[in-house]
């Protein structure tokens, strides 16, 4: 029998697994596609999934299959899609036991194992999740791209889309995020943004983050505006889920993961320093979510 486990973290830009021995540690990393459950089309996360844990165990140089798989992906919060793709990934033969949950638990496992703490995720996507000191849990926003998803990477995208056209028609003043985003996209007018934007993934309007984030930094007020915005919409966030799991006897740690929070990106000092105008301390280190499935596959005794 297989002595190794694999930790998957799965969302709508990448995905990438983590090979552990029986005494959880690391032998091996890879990367793939992106991977997002979908309990109508569960095929397409599931071969993601099997594919970065395929090249995972041939940078391991093991043989699949493994013990156990436990993949935390993007959309796995609904029991519908999360249990669809579990049965297909099991399909797949990359391990005897397969288990999916959502990209949120693998990373707050990482931040916080069992314990009390709140995680807050801006990537893509964003959502913040809680677990109190006796123990209850809730979240806030994860509501999806068409209803929530505020001070993500594709709202800021979009934030900064709808701009550009209002300045195109006189509705709002000129900014540089019109030019940056045309060479970013390799269009050559405005009028290109109607098509592109009706057939870009949501992974590519994410994209456009780092370019309102570099604007921002130039003093481009609409750029400024936009993240400022998107800071609001993520305090909110935090706000509502220590509000929610309250009273705490004494402040919870906030972990801030997603690419938008990483240390060095560009929301992470702005929100540090929002945190701590409401006393709240942050996890300083950098949460690895794969790392935290990883962790939730060695405790599956198979």
């Amino acid at each position: 029998m297989s002595r190794y486990v694999i930790g998957v973290d799965g969302g709508g830009t990448r995905t990438r697994a983590v090979v552990l021995d029986r005494d959880g540690k690391e032998v091996a990393r890879a990367e793939g596609d992106a991977a997002v459950a979908d309990a109508a089309a569960p095929a397409p996360a599931a071969s993601a999934v099997a594919a970065v844990c395929s090249a995972a165990s041939r940078a391991a140089g093991i043989d699949l299959p493994v013990n156990v798989v436990w993949a935390g992906l993007s959309g796995a919060g609904r029991e519908a899609a999360r249990s669809a793709v579990e049965v297909e990934l099991g399909r797949t033969g990359v391990a005897r036991v397969a288990r999916v949950g959502t990209d949120v638990l693998a990373a707050f496992h990482d931040a916080f194992a069992d314990g009390p703490g709140v995680l807050l995720i801006a990537g893509t996507g964003s959502i913040a999740w809680g677990r109190a000191e006796d123990g209850r849990e809730g979240r806030v926003g994860g509501w999806g791209r068409h209803i929530g998803d505020e001070g993500s990477a594709y709202a800021i995208g979009m934030d900064a889309l709808r701009r550009v056209a209002k300045n195109a028609d006189g509705r709002a003043p000129e900014t540089a995020l019109r030019e940056a985003i045309l060479s970013h996209l390799n269009l050559a007018e405005v009028d290109d943004l109607v098509q592109w934007t009706g057939t870009a993934e949501r992974a590519k309007v994410a994209e456009l983050a780092p370019v309102v984030a570099a604007s921002a930094t130039t003093g481009d007020g609409a750029a400024e505006e936009i993240i400022h915005h998107a800071l609001d919409e993520l305090e909110r966030h935090v706000l509502a889920v220590l509000e929610n799991l309250g009273p705490w006897h004494t402040p919870p740690r906030v972990a801030l993961a997603g690419g938008l929070l990483r240390p060095g990106r560009a929301l992470r000092a702005p929100m540090e320093a929002v945190l701590a105008r409401h006393g709240v301390p942050v996890l300083e280190r950098e949460i690895d979510p794969a790392m935290g499935a990883g962790r939730l596959a060695c405790a599956i005794v198979v």
